[in-house]
């Protein structure tokens, strides 16, 4: 023995190993406090798990920026030399905890960096485009891709009952269909902010962004059959690779590149900037490098640092703001929240979760509440006490964007180019060569074969074919030849 046990308060403990009892043969007393302390701390070791991206892990590291793109944005973290500490949590989006790291799923791309004005999070995925385009279709989506509530089994069926309702998923799920579909490692797939933000410099011009983290390992993917074996033999594959390579030295990188269309250009371009269901043609916007993203430090401990980590769109830092994106503004409201409710309303108060500059807030109270304003700061705005105030010239607007109309429900507005195919026709027909197709095509029949419905078919059949005549011939040739 080196350190006497300790309760939660550091009171020393009588035992690690038995019980108070009314004798050897008697009750378990009540007031053996440990028990009940230990017992009741067990009871309570999960938080909930997230409903979405639950299966994960991450690593620390640093941004340091290399080019200058200060012509572009005023962030402070962003100039040229700059160096900025980093968090990163991977995961799968459909896949509970406990689920193989290899299931064909888009891969959850969070990053939180810790600026000298706040934290900035950048919450995306491995793909520079989602399923769909409007936050209110989240629910919706997810529940699709999740488990019957009868049976409690994952269903192929009502996955191609969605993406075939909603066109919108076209390009998303050839992306997913594909070979990036499967990563070999989290160190071998690229990141994307995926939505479209906003951009302000010193001289208030705005521009809309879209951020590229480029992998520097090289783009590796798994087949399906070499998928479905480390399902079975190591499903915490990902996991451990991340851990193990950083824990040898090996630290992975990414180059940081953006995409930047100048503000008044968006309201012309050949289709809608703002769908989270394209990309932008880099012909048009080139990809413009701007530094050098390194994970060099694993967790100390996982629950802490890993699981309790929190990010959020909404946690923008001046110079960088939102855009019209459906998808991103309803996101803004909806992690923030969720992490009120999985983690706790004072979430922000864990180490890994609170900013590395100086807080200066009025919220208080609240369960687990544990830092405070001096005893005689005014806990209300505005006030003549010398408390806090908002100062618009150290904020700025960039959350904002200016707009006029009235609310209304509508879709997106339609550019010339804007057709939910014809993207992912593009990807297919333009960007996979033909080895990939030919993957492309047995990833789709596998999976379609997988349960779904005579009708729902039908529909999966027309669906391809829309994205591509050729690929949806083959698809339904395949899924024929294996009935």
């Amino acid at each position: 023995m080196t350190k006497p046990t300790t309760n939660n308060f550091g009171i020393a403990v009588a035992s690690d190993d038995e019980s108070l009892t009314a004798g050897i043969q008697g009750p378990v007393l009540l007031h053996d406090h440990y028990l009940i302390e230990k017992l009741a701390q067990f009871n309570r070791e999960r938080v909930p798990e997230r409903i979405v991206h639950a299966k994960g892990g991450g690593a620390f590291g640093e941004l340091v920026i290399t080019h200058d793109v200060s012509k572009y944005t005023k962030a402070n973290f962003l100039q040229p030399g700059k160096k900025t500490e980093s968090l990163v949590r991977f995961s799968t989006v459909a896949g509970e905890q406990g689920s193989p790291d290899t299931w064909r799923d888009p891969r959850g791309f969070a990053m939180k960096f810790y600026t000298e004005e706040g934290n900035y999070d950048l919450v995306g995925n491995n793909t520079p485009v989602f399923f769909i385009k409007d936050a209110i279709k989240f629910p919706d989506f997810i529940r699709s891709q999740k488990r019957l509530p009868g049976s409690g089994l994952r269903d192929h069926d009502m996955q191609w009952d969605f993406w075939t309702l909603r066109p919108e998923t076209a390009h998303q799920v050839t992306w997913l269909m594909g070979d990036r579909g499967i990563p070999k490692t989290w160190r071998n797939m690229d990141g994307f902010g995926s939505h479209t933000y906003q951009w302000v410099n010193a001289a208030g011009e705005r521009f809309w962004v879209k951020y590229h983290f480029k992998t520097d390992q090289g783009i590796e993917f798994l087949t399906q059959a070499e998928a479905d074996t480390l399902a079975g033999t190591d499903p915490d594959y990902h996991r451990a690779d991340l851990y193990n390579e950083i824990e040898a030295g090996n630290f992975p990188s990414w180059t940081l590149k953006v995409q930047v269309m100048p503000a008044d250009e968006a309201e012309g371009y050949r289709f809608n900037p703002f769908d989270l269901t394209k990309v932008w043609s880099q012909q048009d916007y080139p990809l413009i490098e701007v530094g050098k993203w390194t994970l060099n430090r694993n967790p100390e401990n996982f629950f802490a640092q890993i699981e309790q980590a929190s990010f959020e769109p909404s946690n923008v830092v001046p110079g960088i703001g939102f855009s019209p994106d459906k998808m991103l503004l309803g996101r803004v409201f909806s992690y923030a929240d969720a992490h009120r409710y999985r983690i706790g309303t004072n979430y922000a108060d864990l180490p890994v979760n609170a900013p590395k500059n100086e807080v200066n807030s009025y919220s208080k109270e609240g369960a687990m509440r544990y830092s405070f304003n001096s005893p005689t700061t005014p806990v209300y705005a505005p006030n003549s006490y010398g408390g806090p105030h908002a100062d618009p010239s150290v904020a700025g607007d960039e959350g904002l964007w200016s707009f006029d109309g009235e609310a209304i429900r509508a879709g997106y507005i339609q550019h010339a180019e804007d057709g939910d195919f014809t993207q992912a026709g593009t990807l297919v027909r333009e960007v996979l060569d033909d080895a990939s197709r030919e993957r492309l095509v047995g990833n789709i029949v596998g999976h379609a074969l997988g349960g779904v419905s005579e009708e729902i078919l039908l529909r999966v059949f027309e669906y391809w074919k829309n994205v591509d005549a050729d690929l949806g011939k083959r698809v339904e040739e395949g899924v024929r030849a294996g009935q």
